[in-house]
């Protein structure tokens, strides 16, 4: 009977006109911002492993650029063609949760399928939507951004590692001059450049310094935001000279000049072999096994909170994604599929699945030069990571402006006012991002 029954409703579906849609199976389109070509072709690869075990099902690996996945999800939504998954920064989620396109459903149902349990508590709580308590999209991967610091220095001079301010103000005053060190650090201070935006974030966020309240109002001039603006800019007293950035920062940590480094997780494989030049040839480090005498440290702790800094990539599966998505997504963050992933950017790659992390580590050679503690801290660092503008109860506007803090290097230029040219007071500097922040909310409300 069953057989007669599937047969009948073939038999109809032909009569209706829609066969076609049948015999060619059920397509999954999965848009990536994995997008340079060896990472696409690694996606195929995974892809193609799927459909041999599921014939009927075809998987479209499509990359996309990250800049264009709002204009690209607006246009497809204008058409009514919305991609069944899409790989995107976590800062997407939550304006694509607000516009109803996220399937948080499908979400919720492959996280418990994988294991609630296996996934890090931080990525699950940045991919929660506060209005519906449910995980509006899941996690995948990403980066933590760090302190990283001379251990063996720091030991050799009784320093606690550069957690706390105090920590790390200890450290500036003790370490310049010390065994070869010309500087504690260099400090993000260029104003034509996003570094120190991303550096002061962090510093921000351990004080619990925010460009909003919940009440939508702007806090550029908040006790805790001058407070934090004097704390960062404090440090310049222990730094190398004049306006610098990530190039100067890891050039420095890499010749034994300074002895901390703001930076991001990518900087892994340079501590062993040197960064690149810009004119060319890599730095040649003096320092001997330079990574096993590095520390790391992920979270930072101010007067009134504390924070690390981060990325968080999702798989978002859309609203009207046919319900082998789901199975696809799963596909992708299990066993070897998801280490093939990771293994394309390992050091930018950080897993999300505490199950994941031993075999993380065994995907570079560059990992065996690090510590097990210094990897599992990386593994761990999304415990605390946050940024201004994932907290949960921003509205878009809120986002849209804080975005343009960032892209208009409003941060930068206080920095290098305070630190640097003298002109500004962290009290000025905070009176000028209030009055500045203010100005861009205004107009974006007006928009």
């Amino acid at each position: 009977m069953k057989r007669s029954a599937k047969y009948l409703f073939a038999v109809g579906l032909i009569i209706l006109g829609m066969v076609s849609a049948y015999a060619a199976g059920t397509v999954i389109t999965f848009w990536t911002t994995d997008n340079e070509d060896v990472r696409v072709a690694q996606y195929e690869a995974v892809a193609a492993r799927f459909m041999a075990q599921y014939p009927d099902i075809e998987i479209k690996i499509i990359p996309v650029e990250e800049s264009q996945i709002s204009q690209r999800i607006a246009t497809a939504m204008a058409a009514n063609q919305l991609p069944d998954i899409v790989r995107m920064g976590v800062e997407r989620v939550a304006a694509f949760a607000a516009d109803g396109i996220l399937d948080e459903d499908a979400a919720e149902a492959v996280i418990s399928s994988i294991g609630k349990e296996d996934f890090r508590a931080g990525p699950l709580q940045m991919v929660t939507n506060p209005s519906t308590g449910k995980y509006a999209a899941v996690p995948y991967d990403g980066w933590i951004q760090a302190i990283w610091y001379r251990s063996d220095i720091f030991k050799k001079y009784n320093l606690t590692p550069p957690v706390s301010w105090a920590d790390i103000n200890a450290a500036v005053d003790t370490l310049p001059g010390k065994d070869g060190l010309l500087y504690a650090l260099v400090l993000p201070t260029d104003p034509g450049q996003n570094y120190p935006h991303q550096v002061f974030e962090q510093v921000a966020m351990s004080n619990n310094a925010w460009p909003f309240d919940k009440d939508g109002n702007v806090t550029m001039n908040t006790p805790e935001m001058i407070e934090a603006l004097r704390f960062y800019t404090s440090l310049q007293r222990g730094a190398m000279p004049g306006p610098q950035y990530w190039r100067g920062a890891r050039e420095a940590y890499e010749l034994g000049q300074s002895a901390m480094l703001f930076y991001s997780t990518y900087i892994m494989d340079d501590l062993v072999e040197g960064s690149g030049l810009a004119e060319g040839g890599k730095v040649q480090i003096p320092i001997k096994d330079l990574p096993f005498k590095t520390g790391f440290a992920p979270q930072m702790v101010g007067p009134n909170g504390s924070a690390s800094y981060g990325q968080l990539v999702t798989l978002g599966i859309m609203k009207g994604a046919d319900p082998a998505a789901q199975e696809v997504v799963k596909w992708f963050l299990t066993g070897q599929n998801y280490q093939d992933i990771l293994a394309l950017a390992p050091f930018g790659k950080v897993p999300v699945l505490k199950s994941a992390v031993d075999g993380w580590k065994t995907l570079s050679p560059f990992f065996k030069y690090y510590s097990d503690k210094t990897l599992n801290q990386i593994a761990n660092g999304y415990e605390t990571m946050q940024r201004w503008l994932f907290r949960p109860d921003y509205t878009a506007t809120e986002r849209a402006v804080i975005g343009d803090i960032e892209g208009r290097l409003l941060i930068p230029q206080v920095i290098s006012k305070i630190a640097l040219e003298k002109t500004m007071t962290p009290e000025s500097a905070a009176k000028w991002l209030q009055e500045q922040v203010e100005e861009m909310l205004a107009e974006r409300k007006s928009q």
